[in-house]
């Protein structure tokens, strides 16, 4: 059974740092995709970062647009963790933050395509 705690949420004034984390058990060793959603208030779940790996290419990673030069996805093996490092936050990037996986590697982008979600955490960009 897949199981995935988010943790590292918070409160923080724009321009700062906060990094999520995403403990993973239950996920095959190779072949799958994890991603961070994130909701706002009254708006739908959107795309912030992903990554994939299978046993041909290795690690494939994309983001928002928005996120892009601010945001950085990463993993520890090890810890079995997927983390997400967000510098210079904005208003904007105020959400409920949710870590997700599946085993299929394509449509990383899509939360229709993911079968397991973490309880999400909340970020919070204010001065």
């Amino acid at each position: 059974q897949v199981q995935l705690v988010e943790s590292g949420g918070g409160l923080v004034q724009p321009g700062g740092s906060l990094r999520l984390s995403c403990a993973a058990s239950g996920l095959p060793d190779s072949n799958y995709k994890m991603a961070w959603f994130r909701q706002a208030p009254g708006k739908e779940r959107d795309f912030v970062a992903g990554m994939s790996w299978n046993g041909w290419s290795g690690a494939f990673m994309i983001y928002e647009d928005s996120v892009k030069g601010r945001f950085t996805i990463s993993r520890d093996n090890a810890k079995n963790t997927v983390y997400l490092q967000m510098n210079s936050l904005r208003p904007e990037d105020t959400a409920l933050y949710y870590c997700a996986a599946d085993p299929e590697v394509r449509l990383i982008n899509d939360h229709h395509h993911y079968r397991y979600w973490g309880q999400g955490t909340q970020v919070t960009v204010s001065s």
